[in-house]
């Protein structure tokens, strides 16, 4: 028992390895997600004009993440003096309507300590990897995999949606059984309320706890 635990550790460590390795920084990503919108294009193996078209959707939204998030003070220090070494591996898709507001916050975590590295990787070029770090047994992104440089081990895992979020679609879904489009647009309305307080919220106390 104790060799085939050791041996899902080690697949475990080399795929989250391998995803930082090749993994693509933040800005890298934005490219990519802007020259897919121009060519009405998206990541992932199917191009369906649905998914194209949240792909145009996402690399607005996320400029306008990129430019109105706001961090409260308190919050900054709290991140910059945190002396961990990390690597945010973040599992996403230009097509992912929770990417486009969570990615942003992400990135900002991420710059406001030397210490952290963003890198992020497509999930259908990664399922191995994805498949590791399942949500409630479902391909859920974004999912952000939170790795100690020193320690060489997962600390932590976030994802794909900030705590109340993830209530409000449990919450539907038990009620209706699926999402509908209606919903998904009043999550999205809820996404602009917010303003990235939730995400920052949650990943200001994932970071406290390791």
């Amino acid at each position: 028992m104790d060799t085939v635990v050791e041996n899902q550790k080690g697949e475990v460590l080399d795929l989250v390895l391998s995803g930082i390795e090749k993994g693509m920084s933040y800005q890298t990503y934005r490219e990519l997600v802007r020259d897919l919108a121009k060519k009405r294009a998206t990541t992932g193996p199917e191009q369906l004009e649905s998914l194209i078209n949240y792909t145009e959707l996402n690399d607005r939204r996320m400029a306008r993440w990129d430019k109105t998030l706001k961090i409260s003070e308190e919050t900054k220090q709290t991140i910059a003096n945190l002396d961990s070494n990390l690597v945010f591996l973040v599992l996403s898709e230009s097509w992912c309507g929770d990417a486009s507001p969570s990615l942003p916050v992400i990135n900002k975590v991420a710059e406001l300590n030397e210490n952290i590295d963003l890198k992020i990787v497509l999930r259908d070029e990664n399922l191995p990897l994805m498949d590791k770090f399942l949500t409630k047994g479902s391909r859920s992104i974004p999912k952000l995999i939170v790795w100690d440089k020193d320690k060489e081990e997962v600390v932590g895992d976030w994802g794909p949606r900030p705590n109340i979020a993830a209530q409000m679609v449990e919450d539907y879904k038990k009620k209706h059984g699926k999402l509908t489009s209606e919903f998904k647009q009043d999550l999205q309305v809820w996404y602009n309320k917010d303003k990235g307080q939730n995400t920052l919220e949650n990943l200001t106390q994932l970071l406290t706890l390791i």
